[in-house]
């Protein structure tokens, strides 16, 4: 295919992930934005809790009864003659290495904040990552039919805790708890909103001139025009280079459980967000869009099909063209791989796809070859940089409950571990039987047992190990270190030499002891940036 069709095809895309601290609305807002382009046709959150139905991107069992979100999941779908890949993130602190390989997929983020509660220790961080990564980020300041705090309250924290300018592209008409429009700072008419039944249907929207919105909104048509002023005066106002540099982040402020503002959201997102980009391979050299097809995978998810217990990896798209049928390189095999099975997704339906562009998300089924960091492509080789994993706080050995039930165990457990749900880690002394799991958070390891009983049959025993740390080492240091208290080697599936440490101390302690041995931080994984969670 012709590069001009290419760049064409990939200027059309915007592909993004919804990231936010927990409770801050991300499931429901990324319903609202599915539900304004039209691509369902009502939300999943209706009437409250007492009738609320499951959204499209919570699809696993678990997030259904919880109402949280614990896996990504890719949502396309086409608005106003652009495509938009949106890739659900997990809500949760616990699942954040999930959110990071995420944001190594996407071409910026749209950040989410309660009104209320402002900027939490989990939106920190991500806001961080984002920033290293040169990602940029529209921030969306929800929950505005809430009482909650000052608009220029939430601004300076913005400013002076993150160290990025926040440059309002909407202000809100009406204080937080009585969210009756905004105004629209670029084009200077206000936008009426008008609830419907539980949210669950597309919000009415009535442009108003700045005369008539005087008269329909009165006093807080004025004082939303003395923020807007005033946030002129401060040069407070959008540069599209100091936003896709990383420097400023556009903001707006909505009620997506009412549907409010997300118009606007989505205009933002097609008019000023960036296109794919060329990416940067292993060697720090850029790939341009037009170069010939290329692709890395970021996620891999089984059980989304029940009836044939299938796997799928999320792949995207960085370069030229994908075809369906095929036969592409894999990077890390060093082998052919033919996609005859490849999927558009969204939440848990998908469709046959047989042509995509760079900035897609595209579900390779059965895929058993392909690793989370794999790269694929034609042409000229190329190898993306690997996806790093967090350095793991909580330790359990888990265990089959029958015996019987073996076979079903051990497979799910390397299901779970091809998919990244937890790194698993062997050893001699603990055997095949007992594998350790390490995680970033405890809730993964309710993942584990949840789908090990679900999709296996396999009803499980954790017992928690005293560990809250672990370092690399080199493989032959690990009889050296055998036998110490409070310390245990063990072997990653990767290959990766580990040592646990029961806390920073014994693993001050044991250092001393073994001068000669190192303990590599697994914080370098991340590329010293702090961890998610």
């Amino acid at each position: 295919m012709s590069s001009p069709t290419v760049l064409a095809e990939a200027a059309r895309r915007r592909t993004f992930a919804v990231i936010s601290h927990p409770d801050a609305g991300k499931s429901t807002l990324t319903e609202a934005l599915a539900l304004h382009a039209r691509v369902i046709s009502e939300a999943g959150a209706t009437h409250g809790k007492a009738g609320r139905r499951a959204t499209v991107s919570d699809w696993m069992e678990m997030e259904k009864e919880r109402g949280i979100s614990i896996s990504s999941t890719a949502l396309q779908f086409e608005h106003r003659g652009h495509v938009v890949n949106l890739v659900d993130t997990p809500g949760h602190a616990d699942f954040s290495e999930d959110t990071y390989r995420v944001l190594s997929a996407v071409d910026f983020a749209v950040m989410l904040l309660d009104g209320a509660k402002g900027l939490e220790p989990q939106t920190l961080k991500l806001f961080d990552v984002c920033h290293r990564s040169g990602i940029p980020v529209i921030t969306v300041v929800n929950k505005w039919d809430r009482p909650g705090l000052d608009p220029l309250e939430l601004l300076d924290q913005i400013q002076q805790r993150i160290d990025i300018r926040p440059t309002p592209l909407t202000w809100p008409i009406g204080i937080a708890g009585d969210f009756r429009g905004v105004l629209d700072r670029r084009l200077g008419h206000a936008v009426e909103y008008e609830r419907t039944s539980g949210g669950a249907t597309i919000a009415g929207e009535t442009v108003h001139s700045p005369d008539d919105a005087s008269t329909v909104f009165g006093d807080a048509w004025e004082e939303a025009v003395g923020g807007h002023e005033l946030l002129a005066a401060d040069g407070a106002d959008h540069d599209p280079e100091e936003f896709l540099a990383g420097r400023t982040t556009p903001v707006l402020f909505a009620a997506a459980a009412l549907n409010f503002g997300v118009t606007q959201l989505l205009d933002v997102m097609l008019e000023l967000a960036p296109a794919p980009r060329p990416r940067l391979d292993a060697q720090g050299e850029p790939r341009a869009v037009d170069s010939p097809f290329s692709a890395f995978v970021f996620k891999i998810q089984a059980g989304m099909n029940t009836a044939h217990r299938d796997h799928v990896a999320f792949a995207r798209i960085c370069s030229g063209v994908f075809e369906r049928g095929e036969v592409v390189q894999h990077t890390q095999g060093g082998r052919p791989f033919a996609t005859k099975y490849a999927q558009n997704l969204f939440g848990r339906d998908r469709e046959t796809t047989d042509l995509a562009y760079p900035g897609d998300v595209i579900g390779l089924v059965n895929a058993s070859q392909l690793g989370i960091g794999d790269t694929l492509y034609l042409g000229p080789k190329v190898e993306y940089p690997p996806i790093p994993q967090f350095a793991p706080e909580h330790f359990a050995t888990i265990s089959a409950r029958d015996t019987s039930r073996f076979k079903q165990f051990r497979r799910g457990i390397e299901q779970l571990d091809r998919e990244g749900v937890v790194q698993v880690l062997r050893s001699t002394l603990r055997g095949d039987q007992s594998p350790v799991l390490a995680a970033v958070g405890p809730m993964q390891f309710e993942v584990v047992t949840d789908r090990l009983q679900r999709e296996f049959n396999a009803e499980t025993r954790l017992d928690f190990l005293p560990y809250t740390l672990a370092r690399r080492i080199q493989p032959a240091d690990r009889e050296t270190l055998a036998g110490i208290n409070g310390v245990e080697t063990f072997e990653r599936s990767d290959g990766t030499a580990l040592a646990v440490f029961s806390d920073r101390w014994r693993l001050q302690f044991v250092s001393r002891q073994h001068p000669d041995i190192t303990f590599e931080s697994l914080s370098a994984d991340v590329d010293d940036r702090a961890p998610l969670s």
